[in-house]
Parts: C-alpha cells; sequence; structure tokens
C-alpha cells in the first residue's frame, strides 16, 4: 500500500523555490513534493486561496517564516486538507508598531529603486552570525530575491502587514504540528516558537543548533531529518 502523503511547501519573504532545494530530496521519499507560488497576491487571504486552488485534495504543509503566516491563513480557510502541519522559523502574532514602520520603509525603499539595498539589509538577520560571510549563503539569498523581484517583493510586504494575529485560531489546530525553529534566529526570537509549541495541541518543538532563519540552507541535514521525522510520525 502507498502511505505516501503530498507534501506542500511554502517559503518564505524574498524566498523562492531555492530555500527548500536542500531538503526536498529527503522529502521526496516521503512523498510527492509541491512548492507554492506565494508572490502573486498582496494579501493573506487571496495568496492562500490560490495556493489552495492549485493544491492537492489534502497534504502535510510546511511553511517557512512569512510561509508560516500563510500556513495559517491556509488553516483557517481550509483546515480539513491539512493532515500535518510544519512551522518553521515563523511565529503567530501580527507586527508590532515597530515592525509594521520597518516593513514600510522597505516598500517604499524597493518601490523606489532601491530594492537590493534592502537585500542587503535583511541579510545579516537572516543567518547565524558564523555565517555572514558565507559567500555560498550570500550568493543564494541574492539568486533568491532576483527570483522574486522588487514588485513581487512589494506585495509580500504588503501581505505581511495585513495579516492578522494568529494565536487566537492556535487551539483550532488538531493535526500533528512541528514548530521548527534555530538557536539564533535573528529575525524570529525562540520564544515566540516557544509560544506557538504552547498553543498547539500537541505540536513537537524542534531546536537546531549553530543555525539562524534559513535552517533548510544553514543545517540542511538537521531541518531534512526533523521533517522527515514529522512526515512519519
Amino acid at each position: 500500500m502507498d502511505n505516501t502523503m503530498p507534501i506542500l511547501l511554502v517559503p518564505g519573504l524574498i524566498c523562492s523555490p531555492r530555500i527548500f532545494a536542500p531538503v526536498i530530496p529527503a522529502l521526496w521519499r516521503c512523498g510527492p513534493v509541491t512548492i507554492a507560488n506565494h508572490v502573486r497576491d498582496d494579501n493573506m487571504g487571496a495568496i492562500a486561496r490560490r495556493i489552495l486552488a492549485e493544491a492537492p485534495p489534502r497534504f502535510a504543509l510546511a511553511g517557512h517564516s512569512m510561509g508560516g503566516y500563510i500556513a495559517f491563513e491556509i488553516m483557517r480557510q481550509a483546515p480539513e486538507r491539512v493532515a500535518k502541519l510544519a512551522l518553521m522559523s515563523t511565529q503567530a502574532r501580527a507586527d508590532t508598531p515597530e515592525a509594521t514602520a520597518r516593513r514600510r520603509g522597505m516598500i517604499e525603499r524597493a518601490r523606489s529603486g532601491q530594492y537590493r539595498s534592502v537585500v542587503d539589509e535583511l541579510f545579516p538577520g537572516f543567518v547565524h552570525p558564523s555565517r555572514q560571510g558565507d559567500a555560498n549563503l550570500r550568493q543564494i539569498v541574492d539568486d533568491m530575491s532576483e527570483d522574486v523581484g522588487a514588485e513581487a517583493f512589494v506585495r509580500q510586504q504588503n501581505a505581511v502587514l495585513s495579516r492578522p494575529d494568529s494565536r487566537p485560531s492556535m487551539a483550532w489546530i488538531k493535526c500533528p504540528t512541528l514548530v521548527l525553529t534555530s538557536d539564533t534566529d535573528n529575525t524570529v526570537p525562540n520564544s515566540l516558537s516557544d509560544e506557538m509549541a504552547n498553543g498547539i495541541p500537541g505540536a513537537r518543538l524542534v531546536v537546531l543548533a549553530n543555525c539562524g532563519h534559513l535552517p533548510q540552507l544553514e543545517q540542511p541535514q538537521a531541518c531534512a531529518a526533523a521533517l522527515v521525522e514529522w512526515l512519519r510520525n
């Protein structure tokens, strides 16, 4: 009997399918893998609806960073279609006023032709401090930012700005859930992963060592192992 489950992966802000490339071979053994297109709309509801329209009838859902915000919206719209949920380097809260102001500033800069400088500004918060000078990681992030482009980046930021607080809906999540974080995520603090793991019934928390906000790229073997365990158990 074929017990494989379709797997739907949702990338983060300015991330393209390249973000999941290091872990896809391991996940593929557990089921067919699809990477969602999350660059076409400027609000969470529309992004989730379009992804659901293109997704298998039932699937395991993993969202990274902004992809986690989208995963929460998918859970609100169609919880019956999600067999398993993984929330990676993300949070359930809406933005603080400070984060909102920063995002609006990045939107204006991207619109005025400064998209590359925005990516330059974001990179230090994406990776573990020991990887700041990692030219390979930096190239992948630069390539992904080019894949996405300035116009889609603005749409993504507007969607993130308008997202709801997902904390009230965490208790409604009944499927097996993995909360994956890193010991040095300078974009989303560990305390917010703890909050999700404590708020979602039966959720399992995994903390990857020597890793920043991009576990698929920084610690691909440990990240893949955590995801495979989530899929198989």
